[in-house]
């Protein structure tokens, strides 16, 4: 019999057996509410070598997108003399908790009024419950890539439990623009119910943790981009995807149908399980793809309140940026893709156990310098962070020009022996698009402001894959401007501070959805100098960033 692979467990392959039976044997848990049956869409695995030794597709597997994705309770071993891995749909990323200090006044809409518990709004006030002696709150940003979430106790402010877990709804497309076409066909819906899922089974970790009840929980504030949120809300997100590129609410805002992008439903519509009343909010978008994480981000850092030029850098598969100050500000947003964040290259992977997140060359015969992510755990793909590195070495060694090209004319480099990792040119061209789509938006951005790139007092850089690169290897290879090492200032997951702010702050919402409706949005491929930019933003090279001359 051949093996199966799950991480480091190997275990042997016997037909019949499903890959939710081998889940079990392995202590790994998978999501399920229908009892194995395949209803509830809920235990998608990747399933990354040796598909073909299972049974074929059944009809409740119909929803997944391409053939590395099945329903563990569905996938049964036919084929004993091949070798299987497999891996569930919350593989755990490395979790940020670092960002910056921000101090938080009290001012809950959901608090304790006597004896019970009331949550105000605009449109007055609903009671939720009889206070149980503690009331808790979520805030969560959900990320293409990975979802990130805080439990806050809602009376003394305190984060009691931070929890990050894979975006489950890969299965429909890496990037937001393949996540778009998913749900705007015949399984429309099924990435809210894996998304949701998901954030349940989190609850539930929470409150076993904790030893308390779901019931405790009576507010959740959501923030993510355009199309993150509103599939979280249930709302149709066809329009995101097609010019004008705008979100329904946010057509619906221009109409002044409605007063304000963010939005209000509670935990029992949306199938969140928390208490049933509790009100979940969706943070305000800024406009288009610039959405409600970048609102959580500009909270964070009271950009609106700065006196001198600053920018921020939301770095994702969707690179979100936003210059000026108390005078103005203008967005854009950036289609960089997934590149840099574990897909389209051979072997990049997120920031998982076993990436590679930072890399030196040295001698030109000896090995790179690695390290990667675990204790003593061996290199199987290679992060974000550690692209950059590995870009920024190739060219300060002189092994790739700035083309991309290697200059003995071979097609790969192989930076790991140890499973033998390669880049190639294949990858390299990959990464030089992405990396051109940042360079555009940043061009444009600094263009349109029309101050010189030195003007900026800082640079933000927001993000779980911002807050690990090295400035100097990123402004290498034009990845991001080069400024002064004192200028760039990592914040990272601002996004999930400025939910948290909202969750406990009331007055910070009305704040921030005053200020995103004052900020200007840029439609990169409307610039007239956009191809010009792309092409100089493929080559590995610092930027040269300039204003508009005019």
């Amino acid at each position: 019999m051949s093996p199966l692979f799950h991480g480091h467990r190997v275990l042997e392959l016997q037909a019949g057996k499903t890959l939710f039976d081998y889940a079990d044997e392995l202590a790994v848990r998978v999501p399920t509410s229908c009892g194995r049956t395949g209803e509830c869409h809920e235990c998608i695995v990747e399933v990354s070598r040796g598909g073909e030794a299972l049974s074929g597709l059944t009809q409740a597997e119909t929803f997944l997108r391409g053939g590395n994705y099945r329903l563990a309770c569905q996938a049964s071993i036919e084929d004993t003399d091949a070798d299987l891995q497999f891996n569930v749909l919350r593989r755990q990323p490395r979790i940020l908790t670092e960002t910056i200090d921000r101090t938080i006044d009290l001012d809950p809409l959901t608090r304790r009024d006597g004896d019970q518990i009331i949550f105000h709004s605009e449109d007055g006030t609903r009671n939720v419950d009889a206070y149980p002696g503690r009331i808790l709150g979520i805030a969560a940003d959900i990320g293409t890539t990975t979802v990130a979430m805080n439990l806050v106790d809602l009376e003394s402010g305190e984060t009691r439990y931070v929890a990050s877990f894979e975006n489950p709804q890969r299965f429909g497309g890496s990037d937001v623009m393949h996540r778009i076409t998913y749900d705007s066909g015949e399984h429309r819906g099924e990435l809210q119910s894996a998304l949701i899922s998901s954030i349940n089974f989190e609850i539930g970790e929470m409150v076993k943790t904790l030893k308390i009840r779901r019931r405790h929980i009576v507010e959740l504030v959501a923030v993510g981009n355009a199309t993150m949120r509103d599939i979280l809300f249930g709302i149709d997100v066809e329009s995101i995807g097609v010019k004008p590129y705008k979100s329904l609410v946010e057509g619906e805002y221009l109409e002044g149908k409605r007063n304000t992008t963010a939005l209000n439903a509670t935990a029992a519509e949306l199938g969140i399980r928390i208490h049933p009343k509790a009100n979940v909010y969706g943070g305000p978008l800024v406009a288009s793809h610039v959405g409600a994480d970048v609102a959580a981000d500009l909270l964070a850092l009271r950009m609106w309140e700065e006196n001198e030029m600053v920018m921020l850098l939301d770095i994702g598969t969707n690179t979100e940026i936003v210059a000026g100050n108390r005078n103005g500000m203008v967005a854009a947003s950036c289609p960089a893709g997934p590149a840099f964040e574990g897909g389209e290259v051979t072997y990049a992977m997120p920031g998982y156990d076993g990436a590679v997140e930072s890399l030196r060359i040295g001698e030109p015969e000896a090995d790179p310098e690695l390290k990667v992510i675990g204790e003593e755990t061996e290199p199987i793909g290679i992060c974000g962070s550690g692209i950059i590195d590995l870009l920024a070495e190739l060219r300060r060694v002189g092994i790739m020009s700035e083309l991309g090209v290697f200059a003995d004319g071979s097609q790969e480099f192989r930076f790991s022996r140890t499973n033998n990792l390669t880049l190639s040119r294949r990858d390299i061209s990959a990464l030089a698009q992405a990396k051109a789509a940042n360079f555009c938006g940043q061009q444009i951005v600094i263009q349109h402001m029309g101050n010189d790139i030195d003007d900026y007092s800082r640079l933000y850089l927001a993000g779980g894959f911002a807050n690990y690169i090295d400035p100097k290897n990123a402004s290498a290879i034009g990845f991001i401007p080069y400024l002064q090492p004192e200028k760039i200032v990592k914040v990272g997951n601002s996004a999930l501070l400025g939910a948290t702010m909202m969750l406990l702050s009331g007055s910070s919402r009305t704040q921030l959805e005053k200020a995103v409706a004052d900020i200007k949005h840029i439609e990169l491929e409307t610039s007239p100098d956009f191809f010009d930019y792309f092409v100089e933003g493929c080559q590995f090279k610092p930027m040269n960033l300039e204003p508009d001359a005019s």
